[in-house]
């Protein structure tokens, strides 16, 4: 019965809107699914998970997003000189360094495009000039606005190449007054060549440093460089999913590894009255919103480390820590030789790993099968991701035997 159920939510998903079409579809490249409906997309993704983690055992119907349009709460837009004393602003093609123009993309929030527009509007204005990466000269770099549904707030941050932003405060001004739910402007430096980059905590040009959002229950705190996952609705399927596979109990206690701003860890101890919860992640600034995260839903059992995953687990490994329960929601590279040794080490009862790759999860689940005696009960992928190749999936491992 429920895979009958999950088959038909496949065949449903997406359709209370209609199949839409991206206009940049061709010159943007970003959404690589938008030749197929969002049925036969996710029967794409599930045909490639059944190939990569079939031999670990069933994998469940994907969980569908019921409207998979405009769900992404985090846009960046780059804005770049192009020789004509005026600036591209936008996304990169998909394989170039080419800025695409997407005023109307159909995963990203209408309201946060709408602000983008307005920077732009801005800059021309005030006589702003953008980064010309070729001469290493110019002042914006580019703009990211987060999102949070809980209050219907946002948070646009400005990131210039210099140290002087003198419009600063102007911009701040305008866009607030054009955009009142803008909650937080944030001005960022990034005087490195990478892209897409900030290499300060920011100045608050207006409101709060943070806005917060609400997930499985939790309030969490998210600053300018935090890492949150960007399908909020999506997230909700994620972390319930994550709770229930690790079947907690009141006395057990919790490692959330790469934890990022607590989310999972905080979920878990304030849903499950865990005994306590040892989060950490080598970003030191998610680390510092995690502990806020920790104070604001009333939690006292937790703790934050900023630490190398597989450093910190073998040195509890080795302190004799006993622990219970082990989320891991690590990068795209996956776990690292390291972790998967001191998972080994330290033998948690029972682990929910959270994949965004699952390339990377196939290859850490033959390790932690053959080598450090886990197998694998559930596997449930989640579509975060709609109109691209990607998902995420949710593996429940408990100790042989």
């Amino acid at each position: 019965m429920k895979d009958f159920k999950n088959q038909q939510n496949i065949k449903n998903a997406g359709k209370n809107d209609g199949e839409q079409i991206c206009e940049m579809r061709r010159s943007c490249g970003g959404c690589q699914t938008w030749n197929l409906t969002y049925e036969e997309e996710l029967s794409m993704k599930m045909g490639r998970l059944i190939r990569l983690l079939g031999r670990f055992g069933h994998v469940e119907e994907i969980l569908p997003m019921e409207n998979p349009y405009h769900y992404r709460n985090k846009l960046q837009a780059l804005f770049q000189y192009n020789g004509k004393n005026q600036f591209r602003y936008g996304i990169y093609q998909a394989s170039t360094k080419h800025i695409v123009k997407c005023d109307n993309c159909l995963i990203e929030n209408r309201e946060a495009a709408r602000i983008v527009r307005t920077v732009a509007q801005l800059l021309t204005k005030l006589r702003i000039p953008a980064w010309d990466p070729a001469h290493k000269k110019g002042l914006f770099r580019h703009v990211m606005v987060r999102y949070a549904a809980a209050d219907d707030s946002y948070m646009v941050v400005l990131v210039t190449a210099s140290p002087v932003f003198a419009a600063g405060h102007d911009v701040a001004e305008e866009i607030v007054k054009k955009h009142p739910k803008v909650k937080s402007v944030i001005w960022c430096r990034n005087r490195t060549e990478t892209p897409l980059w900030m290499d300060s905590d920011g100045e608050v040009l207006y409101g709060s440093p943070t806005i917060t959002d609400k997930l499985a229950g939790c309030l969490f705190r998210i600053s300018a460089r935090s890492f949150y996952q960007v399908n909020t609705v999506q997230t909700e399927k994620l972390y319930e999913t994550a709770l229930r596979y690790a079947e907690l109990k009141p006395a057990d206690k919790v490692i959330d590894a790469y934890c990022g701003i607590g989310t999972i860890g905080i979920a878990a101890a304030k849903n499950y009255g865990c005994a306590s919860v040892i989060g950490f992640d080598n970003n030191e600034n998610a680390i510092r919103d995690a502990g806020v995260n920790a104070r604001i839903n009333g939690l006292e059992n937790m703790t934050f480390h900023c630490a190398d995953a597989g450093e910190i687990t073998a040195e509890l490994a080795g302190a004799g820590e006993e622990v219970q329960v082990l989320f891991a929601d690590p990068p795209r590279s996956g776990l690292g030789r390291e972790m998967l040794e001191a998972i080994e080490e330290i033998a948690p009862e029972r682990m929910v790993y959270v994949s965004c790759n699952p390339e990377t999860l196939a290859k850490d689940l033959d390790y932690l099968r053959k080598n450090a005696g886990y197998q694998v009960k559930k596997i449930q992928p989640v579509d975060m991701f709609p109109r691209t190749q990607h998902c995420e999936v949710v593996v429940q491992l408990g100790r042989k035997g």
